[in-house]
């Protein structure tokens, strides 16, 4: 299992990637299965790679529409964004438009224009009333649309049953606004749609990631100053072998209990707790986990917790005595963030701007001290050792030696299309006057800004024919799903009954994030876990007073697979029938060594989320639209930290 701070460790992902050629396990998981998975499909099945991700052009549009993303907290996920708030401000002074749909006002929504409401799990609805209203009102210029896509008819038939008349009383959101908020992106002189977590951790992640590809596409934002755009990073990913930056792929295999799909090479995490615990061949009896804490992150962790204590034996790469490593046999701790170099080998890749930095360490290393690569090189030496077969020659191990993460780093560079290249002049030179190299980089030591994003369609397409089916198979059989889940069409959809309190007697449970957080990576630090209490259960004082309960309340909240105890804080930025609580909180497991953490343990929300609740196309865990019930713990209110949240968030600082 490889964890999130895996991706921001160049070192880590390069020597963890060789780690896994030298295992030969099909049993490969990681957090991207609780994250941008969907992401990682849509772009597969339609540019022909999983890394080939559009970001928007944020400083160029002039219509920014967003949904299940809260940028100003997380600072822009899968889009490398400093600043953002300050972006998003310079968008609506230049007269630009900002929409946020969510089913809570976040930060970011408090910025924006338009908020709009949704209930959780009903994006895929929105997103193909949208597509029907494009093709139903003409609002398409054919002279926009790329001259590279194909299947365009068949999506028309296939959006013609999803008008906003029938999807509204399943989103909450009326016909009149979907109409008229596609005719608005659909006008505007640039455009961009994204969504991020929100919309990927629900039941149809994969179908909404990929329709709002299909938007940016019809709209004639794909690929064009102020749309979606593709960065072309000094490094590109997409150059590297087998085993770091591959294409894709897609249902090779399935996993041995529930059958899931793998993606990449890798299986979905939902199912890791069921292939310990379950008996019978291929059962997981040890683990190696790097950089990762799959039990506050994973759904169902306490099932997840229950098969960790079972295995035969477990080693983690890690700095932290956590909720997840106290279960392992051996802890080999790399070194820390500012003892090593730091090269973005993925962020670089999805920056709204191209640029590129190298940043040396901070602090020295001591001598007994070993980088996360040296360890994975130390294992893979050990392994090697032990099955002398299938070991290989002297030559190229000590070729792998020699090739460290930092002299791949500098090669890749040179081969770039921006490169200095890698002729015998130029391999050895500092710097080149026609091209980048790793040297010239790490004089710089702010950065190089290498200008803003360019148009690169047709050529960076990795599709073997260079053109975008708009409707691969996988996509359009997923959507009869939909139209079974939600029964679009019946005569009970029509029009957007008045809510009343009966239609809130389920509650549905959506994530939050923290901006002092950063996940779980910041509640060992007492700066950034002072002042009030953070986790905490938001719901809407009608909800609250449906149930009899108050602001500061002890109440127990449970879902099909756990129960957990929070404190509530009423707030009206949640859409009615819906509650919030933020994730990577749960610091209450015996045997960790978090004081901090520990001393401000909250409840971990994937307590509640259900394992077996999956996107089917993705594999990607269900962590949004959880249904809940809530009640009052019978036990004294806890009071004084509790504020009463007001409609409109205030910005946190920014400085």
């Amino acid at each position: 299992y490889m964890g999130n701070p895996q991706v921001h460790s160049y070192t880590g992902l390069l020597g963890g990637a060789q780690l896994l050629r030298t295992l030969r396990s099909r049993n490969r998981f990681s957090a991207t299965s609780v994250d941008q998975l969907p992401h990682h499909l849509a772009s597969y099945f339609l540019y022909g790679h999983q890394l080939l991700i559009p970001v928007p052009d944020v400083d160029r549009t002039d219509f920014f529409l967003i949904l299940g993303a809260n940028p100003v907290v997380s600072n822009g996920s899968l889009m490398t964004a400093p600043d953002i708030a300050g972006r998003l401000r310079d968008l609506r002074a230049r007269q630009g438009r900002l929409v946020v749909v969510d089913p809570r006002q976040t930060e970011t929504a408090a910025l924006a224009d338009q908020h709009i409401p949704i209930r959780p799990g009903t994006d895929v609805l929105l997103l193909l009333g949208m597509l029907h209203t494009l093709f139903d009102e003409h609002l398409m210029l054919v002279n926009q649309l790329p001259s590279f896509i194909d299947r365009l008819p068949r999506l028309q038939a296939l959006c013609l049953e999803f008008s906003p008349e029938r999807t509204a009383a399943m989103t909450g959101v009326d016909a009149q606004t979907l109409r008229a908020l596609t005719r608005e992106f659909a006008s505007a002189r640039s455009a961009v749609c994204y969504g991020r977590m929100g919309v990927s951790t629900q039941a149809f992640g994969a179908l909404c990631q990929w329709l709002i590809q299909l938007i940016n596409i019809l709209t004639g934002n794909l690929d064009r100053p102020g749309g979606a755009m593709f960065p072309d990073p000094a490094f590109d990913m997409l150059t590297l072998g087998r085993g770091f930056g591959q294409r894709g792929s897609y249902a090779k295999r399935s996993t041995r209990v529930r059958g899931l799909p793998e993606f990449g090479g890798e299986f979905p995490v939902a199912a890791l707790a069921e292939e310990i615990l379950t008996p019978g061949p291929r059962q997981i009896r040890a683990l190696v986990s790097a950089a990762g804490n799959p039990v506050l992150s994973t759904p169902n962790g306490r099932q997840l917790d229950r098969a960790l204590s079972s295995l035969e034996f477990m080693v983690s790469i890690d700095i932290y005595l956590n909720e997840t490593t106290r279960h392992a046999h051996l802890i080999l701790p790399p070194t820390f963030g500012l003892e090593r170099d730091h090269f973005d080998l993925v962020f670089h890749g999805l920056a709204i701007r191209n640029t590129v930095k190298y940043a040396l360490p901070a602090v020295s290393v001591a001598d007994t001290a070993r980088h996360d690569w040296q360890i994975f090189q130390g294992l893979i030496e050990r392994i090697e050792a032990l099955d002398r077969v299938r070991r290989p020659a002297f030559s190229e191990r000590a070729l792998r030696w020699w090739l460290t993460p930092r002299r791949l780093i500098a090669l890749g560079i040179r081969r770039g299309r921006r490169g200095a290249g890698l002729s015998p002049r130029a391999r050895w030179s500092s710097a080149s006057q026609s091209g980048l190299t790793l040297a010239e980089i790490i004089r710089a030591e702010h950065g190089i800004d290498l200008g803003p994003l360019e148009s690169v369609l047709p050529n960076r397409l990795q599709t073997a024919d260079k053109r975008i089916n708009l409707v691969p198979e996988i996509f359009e059989k997923d959507l009869e799903r939909v139209r079974r889940d939600f029964a679009v069409g019946s005569a009970a959809t029509m029009g957007v009954e008045p809510a009343s309190d009966a239609s809130f007697s389920e509650l549905r449970l959506i994530g939050r994030r923290d901006l002092r957080s950063n996940n779980s990576w910041g509640h060992n630090l007492s700066r950034l876990v002072k002042g009030p209490r953070r986790c905490t259960l938001r719901m809407h004082p009608q909800d609250a007073a449906m149930r009899g309960l108050e602001n500061g309340t002890r109440v127990r909240v449970r879902s099909r697979v756990g129960t957990i105890e929070s404190t509530l804080e009423l707030t009206t930025e949640l859409l009615r029938g819906v509650v919030s609580l933020p994730h990577g909180w749960g610091h209450d497991r015996p045997s960790i060594n978090l004081q901090v953490a520990q001393r401000h343990a909250g409840a971990s929300a994937n307590d509640l989320t259900d394992d077996q609740r999956v996107d089917v196309l993705s594999g990607n865990a269900v962590l949004n639209g959880v249904p809940v019930t809530v009640e009052a713990v019978q036990e004294p209110a806890v009071s004084s930290s509790i504020r009463t949240h007001s409609s409109s968030p205030a910005l946190p600082n920014q400085t």
